[in-house]
């Protein structure tokens, strides 16, 4: 059976850190390029980052740049997105997905992605 699961989230203060696993079941995250969305109430489910099957190329939301880092363990078939300087904008439901495209190095836009965990909830408050 195939799943993917996502964990870390929690709640932290601003200026915080958490880091998100993503981990894969019944298949192999190793050859496809990963996501990690976000969607806040009432908000639209928006791209954070992303990693290729090498990880060789990655992509960061604007707002997330220089805070976000994500990574691959391949030997333990996870995903991860450690993430910095939380602010409460960041305060959100945050998801992995897997591109099933062939030679997808990753994109930011979910329409994109094919696979979806059900989310972690990340809040960030004092």
């Amino acid at each position: 059976q195939l799943q993917l699961v996502e964990s870390g989230g929690g709640l932290v203060q601003p200026g915080g850190s958490l880091r998100l696993s993503c981990a894969a079941s019944g298949f192999s995250l190793n050859y496809y390029a990963i996501g990690w969305f976000r969607q806040a109430p009432g908000k639209e489910r928006e791209g954070v980052s992303c990693i290729s099957p090498s990880g060789g190329v990655t992509n960061y939301a604007d707002s997330v740049k220089g805070r976000f880092t994500i990574s691959r363990d391949y030997a333990k078939n996870m995903v991860y997105l450690q993430m910095n300087s939380l602010q409460p904008e960041d305060t959100a439901v945050y998801f992995c997905a897997v591109d099933w495209r062939e030679k997808s190095l990753g994109t930011l836009t979910p329409g994109s992605y094919n696979y979806w965990g059900q989310g972690t909830q990340v809040t960030v408050s004092s």
